[in-house]
């Protein structure tokens, strides 16, 4: 006959329990915690007056953010519930329960304490000597933003629907008029409806405020760049050609197919590949080392497909934190004269892969592409950086930036299992953006550790 082990759900402990007895020595939540309180009290924000709720040690807010988001658990709400059943979250969180509000508004104001111990684990390695800096890679993956595409708004159809319910409101504000003066049994009904419109057509004039405001950003662009190639013109002797004509001077108007997102204005439809969907996202940008420990040491986020644009202003960056890197690998997505040029100028080589006609495979399940001319490369950097790409030097060295930076996203995405974002505006999910490198970062440091 079968024998069980007993058990007793109403047995009482003998002596009061530890909770870090119930993890084991080498658990995640020890290096976290060594981690932040290395972080200075002054990089947190803070009530600084005595009056009212008493606050949660700010560290102790931090580190239960990081232990979470390092095992999966995103939503403040999760977190708030993990402090009761998630014995590591309980140990982290000294046995206090915050609620969600806490955790929500503790992630959304401490932008620079998450900066600031991202910093402390960066020195952390370096003391172990972990922190390498010769060869870095660089690349970005979409990540969806906390709203829906079907919230984004095309530009024309913003000015019709703009029209429409300003009419609709006018007739909502009359018939409610009209309510009143015959005391209907529900007068509030009426004065919602007018509000939800409003409030749509609040949205909407905001929206199109946006567009027009980015349109006149980019004629002046346009119109600074027009000018300064008129000067060259009139400064050259021998002159050919015709004089750079000055774009017009009346505003111009948002093109009709332009959108914006009435959720979170600040992110954009964007897509991986043609393959892909477009979704409402961001572009998260990461600098890994390539030398082999995969520490993200370096981020940034935009809201545009395009890498090439930040891509300078991303590794220069680096010179206020951990360094800047000897050599910079990046794919064909980067490829920019000017951020190479820019790069080199401060000592830091660049190998950037040059985009080629993509073959076609052999056994491909999709029909035949329409044949394609071969790309013809004229600009002499391309040609220098295709040159320098095809020396055995440049292709071992270029060959590391897939097996460093690809991964990286993997375990961020797949195994830690951050897909989307929490928070709106670009500010702040840059933020969150950089709190989750730093839960990447612990455990990426642990399991170094550890092996």
């Amino acid at each position: 006959m079968a024998t069980f082990v007993p058990y007793n759900r109403d047995q009482a402990f003998l002596l009061p329990p530890d909770l870090k007895a119930w993890l084991p020595e080498d658990d995640l939540a020890h290096f976290v915690i060594a981690a932040v309180e290395r972080v200075p009290l002054g990089a947190f924000a803070v009530n600084a007056r005595p009056s009212g709720k008493r606050q949660y040690d700010p560290r102790l807010m931090l580190a239960l953010l990081i232990y979470s988001y390092a095992n999966g658990i995103f939503s403040s709400r999760r977190i708030e519930r993990a402090t009761y059943r998630d014995i590591g979250v309980r140990y982290v969180a000294a046995n206090t329960h915050p609620d969600h509000d806490t955790i929500a508004a503790f992630r959304r104001a401490n932008k620079a304490s998450f900066e600031a111990a991202f910093l402390q684990v960066l020195l952390i390695a370096r003391e172990a000597g972990l922190l390498r800096l010769g060869l870095v890679a660089i690349d970005g993956t979409k990540i969806d933003a906390n709203a829906s595409k079907i919230r984004s708004v095309r530009y024309d159809r913003a000015k019709t629907l703009r029209q429409k319910l300003a009419e609709d409101i006018a007739a909502l504000t009359a018939q409610a008029e009209a309510a009143d003066a015959a005391d209907t049994p529900d007068p509030q009904a009426l004065p919602r409806q007018i509000a939800r419109r409003e409030r749509l057509k609040a949205q909407l004039d905001a929206a199109c405020a946006r567009l027009e405001a980015a349109a006149q950003r980019e004629a002046e662009a346009v119109r600074a760049e027009v000018v300064a190639k008129q000067a060259e013109w009139d400064a050259k002797t021998g002159r050919r050609g015709r004089r750079p004509k000055s774009p017009p001077d009346d505003p111009p108007a948002p093109a009709p197919d332009r959108q914006s997102n009435l959720t979170d204005p600040d992110s954009a439809l964007m897509r991986r590949s043609d393959a892909h969907e477009y979704r409402q996202a961001y572009n998260a940008q990461a600098v890994v080392s390539a030398d082999g420990t995969q520490l993200i040491l370096a981020t940034n986020l935009v809201a545009t497909t395009a890498d090439a644009p930040s891509f300078a202003a991303t590794i220069l960056a680096m010179e206020s934190t951990c360094g800047l890197p000897g050599c910079v690998l990046a794919d064909t997505g980067y490829a920019s004269g000017d951020a190479v040029s820019a790069l080199q100028a401060r000592g830091i080589e660049a190998l950037v892969a040059i985009g080629a006609t993509q073959p076609h495979r052999p056994y491909d399940f999709r029909p035949p592409p329409d044949p394609k001319l071969a790309r013809q490369i004229k600009e002499p950097w391309r040609i220098a950086m295709k040159d320098k790409l095809g020396t055995e030097d440049g292709k071992t060295r270029y060959a590391k930036r897939q097996q460093s930076v690809e991964p990286v996203f993997g375990i961020i995405k797949s195994a830690m299992g951050f897909v989307r974002f929490r928070l709106r505006g670009i500010q702040n999910v840059a933020a969150e953006w950089m709190l989750t490198a730093l839960a990447y970062n612990c455990r990426r440091m642990h399991r170094i550790k550890a092996a």
